[in-house]
């Protein structure tokens, strides 16, 4: 709008014509509606505060970003959804030093989760102070530095792993040779009770090695885990195979098992011996977070999309401070946990298209869901419309 005009328009109404009036107005109204076009078209969220937050203002973006309805809400306060941002506190900062223009990001949960990153202005119009907000949405950007962190990670892992197989690998290997030929030497040991006695010590050492060796690998498969050789079977298959190999231990631990399973189960693309592995790591977690005689429950669903499994425990449950890094490396609510196994598992699901998800109370137990894509998704069609017909 030209700057000035509206004024010099007021001014001089009482000698406009009224047609010349009319087709002034009706420009004034058309610059109005491409203003207004134009700011609910960009991306930031403009948001303009009254006294005491009341709302006068707010773009679509802003609406979708902070989850109200600005005509609902308008001439209303907005200190309901705006409680927590603080924006005296950086209105304050920023009017000691104009020169630099400070942004804070608050979490909004509401409508859904995302990061939203803001500045804060004072704007006079008409003898009236007023608050800009302007609006970021930023939650794609944390989410790849989110994923960067953890890339850093893997890296450092990677070269940690690296450093052990090269170190520990190779002494592992000759002493697991050295123990073998004095095993063998043992065996022209005269008498029996000596030869018993340095046969148990070799054992010992023996099994000590394995176990290192064992640590090794596990490494090695979190950060270079199997690439899956997909081919089309059935989910239940894997879960009944699993369980046929864990029941002997779960029944000597007179754990209750309630496992719920469909007649007919869609086919998905999977990858039998790494989806055992996963289903293994899962129930032996469930088994070592319950007591002797605890319940561990399995219930396999089908959606439209995918094929689902919840393994769910009446354990201790994780602290709510590891939940949210329950599938990093090295985290783990077990005493002797390489923080491992999750690692492992979450990359196998991931590597077969899939999802994990934990959800835990502490005291009460923890469910973990697995979500499969189906090798088939099925369409759901709309109901017909029905016509009417008029008499």
């Amino acid at each position: 709008m030209r700057q000035g005009f509206f004024d010099k328009f007021v001014s001089r109404l009482d000698r406009i014509d009224a047609p010349v009036a009319s087709a002034h107005i009706a420009e004034l109204a058309r610059e109005r509606g491409f203003l207004e076009t134009l700011f609910q078209s960009i991306d930031e969220g403009l948001i303009v505060l009254g006294v005491n937050m009341r709302l006068l203002y707010a773009n679509h973006a802003a609406e979708q970003m902070v989850g109200f309805n600005a005509e609902h809400l308008r001439g209303k306060s907005l200190s309901r959804y705006l409680k927590d941002w603080q924006i005296n506190d950086l209105l304050e900062s920023q009017l000691n030093d104009w020169k630099t223009i400070k942004t804070r990001e608050v979490e909004i949960t509401y409508p859904e989760r995302r990061m939203v990153a803001f500045y804060a202005r004072p704007i006079e119009f008409e003898g009236r102070e007023e608050l800009l907000l302007i609006l970021r949405d930023v939650t794609r950007e944390r989410m790849a530095e989110e994923d960067t962190l953890v890339d850093e990670r893997l890296a450092a892992v990677k070269t940690l792993a690296a450093g052990v197989a090269h170190e520990i690998g190779n002494p592992l290997n000759a002493l697991n040779i050295h123990l073998q030929l004095l095993q063998r030497a043992l065996r022209n040991v005269e008498d029996e009770s000596t030869r018993k006695q340095l046969q148990s010590f070799t054992e010992t050492a023996s099994a000590e090695v394995k176990r290192l060796d064992a640590i090794i690998r596990r490494f090695l498969t979190a950060i270079r885990p199997a690439k899956p050789n997909l081919v089309r079977g059935n989910l239940k298959d894997v879960i009944e195979t699993t369980l046929r190999l864990m029941l002997p231990d779960i029944e000597e631990r007179r754990i209750q098992l309630h496992v719920n399973l469909p007649a007919t189960v869609p086919d998905i693309y999977l990858d039998a011996p790494l989806l055992e592995q996963v289903f293994f790591n899962l129930i032996k977690n469930a088994m070592d977070a319950v007591p002797d005689g605890g319940r561990i429950g399995l219930n396999l669903t089908v959606t439209d999309n995918s094929v689902n499994v919840l393994i769910m425990d009446n354990g201790a449950g994780i602290p709510e401070e590891l939940l949210g890094r329950i599938f990093d490396p090295y985290v783990s609510t077990k005493e002797k946990g390489s923080g491992l196994g999750l690692m492992v598992v979450q990359r196998i699901i991931q590597g077969h298209g899939g999802a994990i998800e934990c959800a835990s109370n502490l005291g009460e137990g923890t469910c973990f869901t697995v979500h499969l894509p189906r090798a088939e998704r099925f369409i759901r069609g709309l109901p017909a419309a029905q016509t009417e017909v008029n008499a």
